[in-house]
């Protein structure tokens, strides 16, 4: 039997294919994915479950012209590999490569470029309503899953679509059986009838029959609405104004197909729903679609291995542990998570505490606010949240919780560059965004060890507080055991000069590894600044009357940053000082290894080096210093 992927470098190859040579290319494209991910590390659970929707939507709708708009975007392998991104799988998610979420600037396929949830349905809304305002015979699809509608701006959309009078499919790929599973031969034959112009014609021209005869429509309406609730799920996207079909099994290209192409020639607004599995076709991860949903690298005939040495704890998993041992201790405590259990570090508290855990889904504004109401009833609610990701709460931030000087504690995962994941998920800003807010508190710990002691500080504080930490493993130093706190808008002096003068270097959060490493060999002063906001105006008055110069280091944004408010603190002191200030420019960030993005950036020991080097050739020695180190 020829091979099929392998002739496809484009749609148009795909839609040449007769329709039954379909399932053996979707076979072939789900072993190719399954090999291609194992070398490279990636989302794999979510793209083996969209290999046969991807294959059907790309041979029923004329792409690019129709317009494809995936949701999340981390289940958008098949559709890189159908669109002529092939040979290049290889370098997925690496400096340099493809992005593991769709591109704009990638690809002429990739329509929107994604990586947030819920953003589809709006996003082809918008398309759908431009080729009509053109005079174009285009459709747009949006494809929502991986529990994408649990987020209100879906809703938003859905309300505002219904409405809108435009050629507009969205299919709900239903990965995790949340609504109904399909009901086999005779559910494919419903949704076939359902998505054909007989029937849409056939009851289009019943209302307009019915219409002058009020009680008669009335009561025809209420029986097709009891006649879908015994073979289809409840109406509810139909009262939004959308014609509802399915639910139809997502991995049976003889249903898909096919009803794809009756949905084609509808007019107006069109729900499909799709019911897919996450993992599947490869065992291991259709039985654990959590572990495989994004794995390093791997052996796809053996499966994930445990390392032969246990790694250094992450930051992630030091906040669980102290979670846990807070909630022990103070029975106020909350724990809360827009649908990112396992990446936040929850599962522990969740099987200790299931009654002060939980889980919101996919709904940062409402994770936010939930967790004001809490604290205006006297209870603790820690959100725990991707930097990135409570940009998407920062109305309520802002409003809700800041406003009102409410306790919340904020334990902001993935600060800084984030590596593969790229630009979308990079926490860069959080520093910028956070320090402009009344009320609010934000600290950068150095290490494993501070950060637990910072998360302590920020959860008494009677004011909202962040902590931002790293994804991975920080320096290696150990979480000490208890709930000791640190003191509260207070820096230290790490390493001091040997004599007056020279360079000292400000250091906000585990840059401060990188900068003690530089300091040794251009003898600096170094100073764990621990806290953004507010900032320790009398250490850095200290530090600016005893050096000649200074440099600010984190791994935030430049503009607005840590290093801003250095600047301005020193200004409203009358005190002028020139700042060097390093960090991340005012760019996005590509995906790639955080080390050598960090490197990139010149953010590792001898980035530091050679921009202090470069900007005062005269303060530094050149040979290796002698040195001082304190604590």
């Amino acid at each position: 039997m020829a091979h099929l992927l392998h002739s496809i470098d484009s749609p148009a190859d795909l839609r040449r294919l007769p329709r039954e040579q379909l399932p053996q290319l979707a076979a072939e494209l789900r072993n190719f994915l399954l090999e291609s991910v194992a070398q490279t590390g990636g989302h794999l659970s979510s793209n083996l479950g969209t290999v046969e929707l991807t294959v059907a939507l790309h041979y029923v709708f004329n792409t690019p012209h129709d317009r494809l708009v995936w949701d999340v975007g981390h289940q958008t392998y098949p559709h890189k590999i159908l669109t002529g991104r092939r040979d290049r799988m290889g370098s997925l998610r690496q400096l340099g490569g493809l992005s593991g979420f769709p591109r704009r600037d990638e690809s002429e396929y990739d329509t929107f470029g994604t990586a947030h949830s819920s953003t589809s349905i709006s996003a082809a809304l918008g398309m759908a309503l431009a080729a009509r305002t053109k005079g174009e015979d285009r459709k747009a699809v949006a494809i929502i899953g991986d529990g994408a509608m649990s987020a209100g701006m879906a809703f938003e959309a859905l309300n505002n679509a219904g409405v809108a009078d435009v050629d507009l499919l969205v299919i709900l790929n239903d990965n995790d059986m949340s609504i109904s599973p399909p009901v086999g031969a005779l559910n494919r034959y419903l949704a076939q009838l359902m998505s054909g112009r007989f029937y849409s014609a056939a009851k289009d021209l019943g209302k307009n029959v019915l219409k002058v005869a009020p009680p008669l429509f009335e009561l025809a309406k209420r029986f097709e609405e009891q006649a879908k609730g015994m073979v289809v799920p409840a109406t509810l996207f139909e009262k939004f104004g959308f014609n509802y079909i399915g639910p139809i099994d997502g991995h049976d290209l003889d249903s898909l197909v096919p009803t794809l192409e009756n949905i084609r020639h509808l007019k107006g607004p069109q729900f499909l729903h799709v019911v897919t599995k996450k993992g599947q076709g490869y065992k291991l991860a259709e039985a654990d679609p959590v572990a495989y949903h994004g794995p390093g690298k791997f052996d796809p005939k053996v499966g994930l291995t445990k390392p032969a040495t246990a790694p250094k704890p992450t930051f992630t998993q030091v906040f669980g542990n102290w979670l846990c041992d807070m909630a022990a201790a103070d029975q106020r405590l909350v724990g809360i998570t827009p649908a990112m259990r396992e990446g936040s570090g929850l599962v522990e508290f969740e099987q200790r505490f299931p009654e002060r855990y939980h889980d919101v889904g996919i709904a940062e504004q409402h994770a936010v606010t939930f967790a004001a109401g809490l604290a205006c009833e006297g209870l603790k609610p820690v959100v725990a949240i991707y930097s990135t990701f409570l940009q998407r709460g920062y109305d309520q931030l802002v409003h809700d919780v800041a406003l009102q000087k409410l306790p919340v504690l904020f334990a902001l995962d993935r600060a800084g560059i984030v590596g593969a994941d790229g630009a979308t998920h990079a926490g860069a800003y959080d520093i910028a965004f956070l320090r402009c807010i009344p009320h609010v508190s934000i600290a950068c710990p150095a290490d494993e060890d501070e950060c637990r002691k910072l998360l302590t500080t920020g959860f008494h504080q009677d004011h909202p507080v962040a902590v931002r930490y790293p994804r991975g493993a920080g320096a290696g130093v150990a979480a000490q055991p208890g709930l000791q706190a640190l003191p509260f808008g207070r820096g230290e002096i790490r390493r001091e000069r040997a004599a007056e003068g020279g360079i000292a270097i400000l250091a906000f959060g585990t840059l401060l590894y990188p900068a003690l490493a530089a300091a040794e060999r251009l003898d600096c002063t170094v100073a764990n600044m621990r806290w953004a906001k507010p900032l320790d105006t009398e250490l850095l008055l200290q530090l600016a009357q005893r050096h000649e110069v200074l440099v600010t280091v984190e791994d935030g944004c430049i503009p607005a940053g840590a290093g801003s408010a250095v600047a301005e603190a020193l200004a409203a002191a009358g005190v002028l000082k020139p700042v060097l200030h390093l960090g991340i420019p005012d760019l996005f960030t590509e995906h790639g290894d955080p080390a050598k993005l960090m490197a990139q950036l010149g953010l590792d020991a001898a980035g530091i080096e050679a921009s202090i080097r470069t900007r005062w050739p005269d303060l530094v020695p050149r040979g290796t210093p002698s040195l001082k180190v304190v604590g």
